[in-house]
């Protein structure tokens, strides 16, 4: 059933603009969607859309309230139920991308029953998926991997498809996660996958195709953070990539969500991406850096861009600055 727009996109009381980032990729890549943001006292968080209350939301034309927060183990907040009723209330479905499902809320459940309105829980597969098998599978596939979580793995995929569409190639992005879901209306959210059934799911998300055609399959965590590395390693077999995008922000003190434990070396990094996709297809390689910089002043970002790519051999770029080019030709080459 698919989620009506536009949207009203809930901020909450997001400690950081990384807290937000499923609101903040769905206004980015769906502008059209995004009506406007409705933030609690405390949110850290502005995406630049009108401030709007849902019975304001309502009244201008929203359809749904979309929660854009992406919170540590993926929670429903205590402190947001009020909000998320007065959405109901005032005529708005809700849609999110959480661990914890919407309609487990008895309270919410009951409103939305009564009131006739939809809950969407876009992060819970709605299919069975079977065991990965590795075969082979033709078609060319591209999965972006990251050396941390939250390092712009979704915005590289999705940028490398409009940039590859628009040379005329067949091209799809795969979503999988909630954010890339809400953006492309399909996808699995891999971390929502029962463990034995990751590599298959991507499998499935990604099926053979025609050898011209390009996967651009989104990553997922890091295989150097500990909490998520098992769902990096899941798509890594399951994408049965040819080749790899390694996406990092220079800079960062630590790991998302992990003080004291610093980011891997880039090389160390790529080093075992490649070793673990070469299981299911040995010619798999990464291609080039997506690299954050907008920590960084503009002439400090191309420097390290350059010696990046002159200690890597490889095309290193910020996708928002210049673009996704040289990775297309990286990926084509």
């Amino acid at each position: 059933m698919p989620i009506a727009s536009p949207y009203l996109l809930f901020l909450g009381d997001a400690a950081d603009s990384l807290a937000a980032k499923t609101a903040a990729g769905i206004a980015y890549w769906r502008p059209q969607a995004a009506l406007g943001q409705f933030r609690l006292p405390g949110c850290r968080a502005d995406l630049g859309l009108p401030d709007l209350t849902p019975a304001e939301a309502a009244a201008a034309g929203a359809r749904t309230m979309v929660i854009g927060v992406a919170n540590r183990g993926g929670i429903l907040s205590d402190g947001w139920r009020l909000a998320l009723l007065e959405a109901l209330d005032h005529g708005l479905d809700l849609a999110a991308g959480l661990h914890q499902r919407l309609d487990e809320i008895p309270e919410l459940a009951a409103r939305a029953g009564m009131l006739r309105r939809r809950l969407f829980d876009v992060r819970q597969p709605d299919r069975p998926f079977a065991v990965a098998t590795g075969a082979a599978r033709p078609g060319r596939r591209c999965l972006t991997v990251g050396t941390d979580c939250s390092v712009g793995k979704m915005y590289t995929a999705l940028a490398l498809e409009r940039e590859l569409r628009t040379r005329g190639l067949a091209a799809d992005f795969r979503a999988t996660g909630q954010t890339g879901i809400l953006i492309c209306g399909a996808g699995v959210s891999v971390d929502a996958v029962v463990g034995d059934f990751i590599s298959g799911a991507t499998e499935w998300l990604a099926p053979g195709n025609d050898d011209g055609h390009w996967d651009l399959i989104e990553g997922q965590g890091s295989l150097f953070h500990p909490s998520y590395a098992g769902v990096s390693l899941g798509l890594l077999h399951g994408a049965q990539a040819h080749r790899l995008v390694m996406c990092t922000e220079p800079g960062r003190p630590h790991m998302r969500g992990l003080p004291g434990r610093p980011l891997p070396p880039l090389a160390d990094c790529i080093a075992l991406n490649e070793t673990c996709a070469r299981l299911t297809n040995p010619a798999a390689r990464v291609a080039g850096i997506s690299a954050n910089t907008s920590a960084m002043a503009p002439a400090e970002a191309e420097r390290w861009l350059a010696e990046t790519a002159d200690q890597l051999g490889l095309p290193a770029v910020d996708p928002l600055r210049q673009g996704v080019g040289a990775l297309a030709d990286a990926l084509l080459a």
